[in-house]
């Protein structure tokens, strides 16, 4: 396994998301957007930009955090479809996002990503669903 102690998150995803902890491999991450249900997970792995630059047991946690944490989000939220998706088109540092997603949302059935601007969580918002992850993040840790 790679060490950890050089890993730094991108100062983007610092910026647009809120720390929810750390699993065994990742930092996860919640994006600031209330729309949907979005959680991150950011492979603590100094200079990786790809899931195949991770070692193969890293690749191997990497997706049984995902799928653990596809599982839960489905459950929690009751949603129709999860959508997984690790582009770094702008963010070069490899994270995968997890976004439930309803018929009839805001850019159903295209893809969120400028479907409209990000709407932050006022603090009520935000400790209910940071309430309603905490499981999810224990489970993962």
């Amino acid at each position: 396994m790679h060490a950890f102690n050089d890993f730094q998150l991108h100062e983007r995803l610092a910026a647009d998301t809120i720390s929810l902890g750390r699993s065994r491999l990742c930092e996860v991450r919640l994006m600031n957007d209330r729309t949907w249900p979005w959680v991150i997970l950011v492979p603590a792995v100094p200079g990786i930009r790809e899931i195949y630059e991770l070692e193969v047991t890293e690749q191997q946690r990497l997706l049984a955090e995902s799928s653990a944490l596809s599982k839960e989000m489905m459950a929690l939220f009751d949603g129709d479809k999860m959508n997984v998706a690790a582009l770094g088109n702008m963010v070069p540092q490899l994270h995968l996002h997890h976004i439930v997603r309803f018929q009839g949302d805001p850019a159903w059935p295209g893809p969120v990503w400028g479907a409209q601007p990000p709407v932050p969580y006022d603090e009520p918002g935000l400790a209910s669903v940071l309430e309603k992850l905490s499981p999810v993040i224990s489970f993962l840790a």
